[in-house]
């Protein structure tokens, strides 16, 4: 018998390692959902109208000229309107969580290399980072919403979204006025930072997982090209998608003016800007929980006719108001209240419309469908605004121009939809 020596002994057995929690062990309830996906969803207008109030401080500060400090917004335009075509691809085949939490922390990158920038190349290039993560709530947010829910209660969440959403154009120009005239600039990134990286914990532990992996589609050039092919090739998703596009063009006008018109046309300080995005605001909230009162309860044809008659009623009233008298408050401002109901009456049946064209690839039909208005928002900034501003006549015209074009379209749809196949409609 051998002598118990610390070679011969047997070790101990080792204790089982208990597994991991995963660490989104509470699914979240309705509204929650809602709210998580509105606050990612708010990283876009964040953006964008957060630091619109400080153009002049930056320009100042970077030595930079007040095109070149505008130039930030189009490079962050362009750059969000062109990974918008990815991020639902990326999300069909990798997951919705996923995307979400990697575009977060490139996100919170980009927000803090913008804070810290002393040259206003640096500034656009950390812009076009935000760019290029920010668009992530907006497009996979739609796909969870459609993996989850369907027809009436969709309606209603993307609604819910939307009125919880809504938030962000208002506070953000506000926060950044005010920031501006205790603070510093670099402190509204500083702020931007700290919601990301508060959002970016509540997704890891409270988000789920949508998409099964018995439903992802291969990230492959062939099924991508033809995933895409197949919708930018769809008569139908352009006339739905750009419907939703044109619309929001026509608000946009007047967002990306706001630093040229308030000061001059109205004569608003930086912490006035409340005076165009409250009513904004307030007609986006009261418009999305008017929708989410119809969802289920009328068609989403009569839905839309119903926000075209606000759209152009107010874009009709301030072209008039503008002909006969000079700009002022609040009479300048107060249409854009009622434009904006119907644009968030018309949104929400519109988007589902095109998402449900092509139900297998819902994710990349959100990219698309996000990059059409994005797309459009980059032309707003970076031409069609730059061009309106220096009269609130001129911007009031382009937006009854852009809101009479999405009425085009939507008839035209509907002319389309009617002459072709059943078969064809479904496969579309």
């Amino acid at each position: 018998m051998l002598p118990d020596t610390p070679a011969n002994i047997p070790p101990d057995p080792v204790p089982p390692v208990p597994p991991r929690k995963k660490p989104h062990t509470r699914p979240l309830s309705h509204a929650g959902l809602a709210i998580v996906l509105a606050a990612l969803s708010m990283l876009g207008p964040f953006c964008i109208d957060a630091y619109l109030p400080a153009f002049p401080e930056i320009g100042q500060s970077l030595g930079a000229t007040s095109i070149e400090v505008q130039q930030s917004l189009t490079a962050y335009m362009l750059a969000f309107a062109g990974m918008v075509l990815w991020h639902g691809a990326l999300s069909d085949a990798f997951g919705r969580r996923n995307v979400i939490l990697v575009s977060l922390i490139l996100f919170a990158i980009g927000t803090v290399g913008c804070a810290a920038v002393h040259s206003v190349e640096y500034l656009w290039f950390f812009r076009i980072l935000q760019g290029i993560s920010a668009g992530a709530g907006v497009v996979v947010g739609r796909a969870i919403i459609r993996d989850l829910y369907h027809d009436a209660e969709a309606a209603r969440l993307l609604s819910l979204v939307t009125m919880i959403f809504a938030i962000a154009p208002a506070l953000a120009p506000i926060m950044g006025g005010y920031i501006v005239k205790y603070f510093d600039w670099r402190a509204i990134f500083l702020v931007l930072f700290v919601f990301s990286v508060g959002l970016f914990i509540v997704c890891w532990r409270r988000l789920p997982e949508t998409l099964p992996l018995h439903k992802r589609q291969p990230f492959n050039p062939r099924f991508l090209w033809g995933s895409y092919r197949q919708i930018l090739g769809s008569p139908l998703f352009h006339l739905k998608s750009l419907i939703v596009a044109f619309n929001f063009a026509g608000l946009f006008v007047f967002i990306t003016a706001a630093p040229e018109f308030l000061p001059k046309q109205l004569h608003l300080g930086p912490d006035q800007f409340g005076w165009l995005f409250i009513p904004s605001v307030s007609g986006i909230f009261t418009g999305a929980l008017f929708a989410n009162r119809l969802a289920g309860k009328i068609t989403f044809e009569r839905q839309i006719a119903i926000g075209f008659s606000f759209l152009v009623a107010a874009a009709g009233a301030n072209v008039l108001y503008h002909l006969f008298m000079p700009p002022s408050v609040p009479w300048s401002v107060l249409p854009l209240f009622f434009y904006t109901f119907g644009m968030s009456v018309v949104g929400p049946a519109a988007t589902l419309m095109a998402l449900d064209l092509f139900p297998h690839i819902r994710g990349t039909v959100a990219s698309c469908q996000s990059f059409e208005t994005t797309l459009a928002g980059a032309i707003v900034a970076g031409v069609v605004a730059p061009a309106l501003a220096g009269s609130v006549l001129w911007l009031a015209m382009g937006q009854l121009a852009f809101t009479g074009s999405a009425l085009g379209l939507w008839l035209v749809a509907r002319v389309v939809r009617r002459t072709l196949p059943t078969a064809t409609v479904e496969q579309q």
